[in-house]
């Protein structure tokens, strides 16, 4: 463990589902409310530094969390990022986008281009990723 790791030392959001490979966590960020991260418990800082196997069991964790946004948002468009620069520790980000969203069509870490779109993450919603996360993954 990395002590000065963010991922390494808290959950980085809100945990919806976990397991021993990885946590699916609601990020909370300020333009994008619903963005998922998917967060690789142990402290690895490129895809390419895991088993294949264990790559491909993080990628099946990543399209559970696309596949739950879609059938619960319908956003026009979903974007998965692994970036790292900010904290390399295996993330990927699962962001649903909309038309009308602060930075559509640019990236989300690009400046806004419009106020935020108001959008309500209440219990319920919470609930129903939980649930959706929990019934995709369950033989994963």
């Amino acid at each position: 463990m990395t002590v000065s790791c963010v991922f390494c030392s808290s959950d980085g959001g809100e945990v919806l589902w976990r397991d021993e490979l990885c946590r699916i966590v609601l990020a909370r960020e300020e333009h994008h409310p619903l963005l998922l991260r998917v967060i690789h418990a142990r402290h690895v800082r490129e895809m390419s530094d895991l088993p294949a196997a264990e790559r491909a069991r993080l990628m099946e964790r990543v399209f559970a969390a696309e596949l739950a946004l879609r059938e619960l948002l319908a956003p026009e468009k979903l974007n998965l990022a692994s970036l790292g620069n900010v904290v390399p520790h295996v993330h990927w980000h699962v962001v649903p986008r909309w038309k009308d969203d602060a930075h559509f069509p640019s990236p989300i870490w690009s400046a806004p281009e419009r106020p935020s779109r108001s959008l309500v993450v209440d219990e319920p919603l919470r609930a129903r990723l939980r649930e959706r996360l929990a019934t995709l993954l369950s033989s994963a």
